[in-house]
């Protein structure tokens, strides 16, 4: 690794497509990860049963061709040459699949859909949640594709059929599109783990799992690193010729992206929802605070390990505000709107639409807004929607502190939220530490692209894609104790009265 560019080549540009749970973007990103075009389209959200949520896989890659075609056009219009393509997706969405074909044979299941609740609670039951978790370092819960693979199988019994003859691929996101851009059944090391069907500690597909969640071995993809040798894609489906070279999960693709490669490094990315991500190395670190162990990369079949803790509802949150309760109609104008107010006088929003993720794991709990008085206006409400999501974080920060016996020092931020000034003022002075924000925000797509560059050998290490990384501006806490104190202990009485028995 020698810091610098082993290939500079003249007006290269790299591409990232991130394909996200409420939309499908490409960017292009010069060679030292300033972004030079972008395309976006949103995605339909499909909520046929209470707690259910679904995706159209048809519309995703649709989407995701459509958006990849125009930021090629524009770099090519600009006399640029793209180099090479890397995907980062949201994790866990589960899709099924016709191995010949490509198209897929049912909707997708989101990560946020909870209908293999029962499913988690009988093998709970059962006493396998201790192998599970040593095997895959996650938690029992309807968050990761087992359960919905299985549930898929087992309410079409034809779709077994096909998956046991090997008609039949699964995947997820990542998976999916590498398929159709290139007909490569493979996945990456990051996206296989959130499966629960991945021994982290081996890096193979486990056959003791498949055999709990029932699952054909049949279907499952090969399992690849996330920067890897160019797999072109298909001809005619794009403008130029260009090849796939990484894939990842959005959020190692983050944290790729926040340069978080030594240990005890943290990132928190602010999306749909809100993931903390912490290296812990080059072996997997045991959560006694239900955090999860995942892998973070593997790259020339190294392995490194991150500690996640996972809130499933942060931008979520305001887009519900915008689009289900009408009370705003921008989401940029909630940081005026919080700012306007002197405090958040007793308002209390808790999110849980899907139910509470880490660290309370609770997939029963539902969302509530407590402390409403006859004074209280939607501004309120409003303020105790980005409070939450601050207070999410910090409930996960004291899980991290108690597992690696001190608490983080820093952060570094980024997602859509991450521009929101009074959030992150408020976030920092909550946790009581810096939170680094940095000039590149969309972190997740240029992870995805610094690890194309690595595989298509434009980038000789790590070292080189840490080398980009630029400061935006560093929030302070100014907070004082007294009030965090009294602000933490509204939230956790609130989150107490909405948290399920179970």
């Amino acid at each position: 690794m020698t810091g610098s560019l082993v290939n500079s080549r003249d007006k290269g540009v790299l591409l990232a497509l991130d394909q996200g749970t409420t939309s499908t973007r490409a960017i292009a990103f010069d060679l030292s990860g300033n972004e030079v075009a972008r395309h976006q389209l949103p995605l339909k959200q499909h909520f046929p049963k209470p707690g259910w949520v679904e995706h159209d896989p048809e519309e995703i890659w649709r989407a995701s061709l459509s958006v990849l075609s125009a930021v090629i056009n524009e770099v090519m219009e600009k006399g640029l040459n793209p180099l090479g393509l890397g995907i980062a997706n949201q994790r866990e969405t589960t899709v099924l699949w016709d191995r010949k074909t490509g198209k897929p044979v049912t909707k997708a299941i989101v990560w946020q859909d909870r209908r293999t609740a029962d499913h988690c609670r009988a093998l709970k039951k059962q006493g396998l949640e201790p192998v599970i978790t040593e095997k895959t370092g996650l938690l029992l819960d309807p968050y990761f594709s087992a359960t919905k693979l299985a549930w898929l199988l087992d309410n079409d019994p034809g779709l077994r059929v096909r998956a046991e003859a090997g008609e039949l691929a699964f995947g997820t996101v990542e998976s999916y599109l590498l398929t159709r851009l290139t007909g490569v059944h493979g996945t990456d090391a990051t996206n296989a783990s959130r499966t629960m069907l991945l021994n982290i500690n081996s890096g193979r597909w486990d056959a003791d799992l498949l055999d709990i969640f029932k699952v054909p071995k049949a279907l499952l993809p090969e399992v690849m690193d996330n920067a890897f040798a160019p797999i072109p894609v298909r001809r005619g489906l794009l403008p130029c010729e260009i090849a796939v070279s990484a894939m990842i999960g959005d959020q190692q693709a983050a944290a790729v992206g926040q340069g978080c490669f030594l240990p005890g490094s943290i990132k928190s990315t602010y999306g749909t929802g809100c993931f903390v991500l912490q290296n812990t190395g080059a072996s997997p670190k045991t959560s006694n605070h239900k955090l999860l162990a995942t892998i973070a990369t593997r790259l020339e079949g190294k392995t490194t390990y991150a500690l996640e803790g996972s809130i499933f509802i942060a931008g979520a949150v305001v887009q519900w505000l915008r689009d289900g309760l009408g009370i705003i109609d921008d989401a940029a104008k909630t940081e005026a709107i919080a700012a306007a107010l002197d405090h958040n006088h007793g308002v209390y929003l808790i999110p849980a639409f899907t139910g509470l993720g880490a660290p309370h794991w609770d997939p029963e709990a539902r969302g509530a807004i407590l402390g409403l008085t006859r004074d209280s206006g939607k501004e309120h409400i409003v303020r105790a929607a980005l409070e939450a999501v601050a207070y999410q974080t910090h409930d996960l920060f004291v899980a991290f502190a108690a597992d690696s016996g001190a608490p983080p020092k820093t952060v570094r931020v980024d997602g859509g939220m991450a521009a929101n000034g009074w959030l992150m003022q408020f976030l920092s002075d909550i946790l009581d530490i810096p939170v680094e924000r940095p000039r590149v925000i969309e972190t997740t797509a240029l992870g995805a692209a610094f690890l194309a560059g690595l595989g298509a050998g434009v980038y000789s290490g790590l070292d080189d894609i840490k080398s980009f990384w630029r400061l935006d501006r560093r929030f302070e806490p100014a907070m004082k104790p007294e009030q965090r104190k009294t602000l933490l202990a509204g939230w956790h009485e609130a989150l107490g009265r909405i948290k399920s028995s179970d």
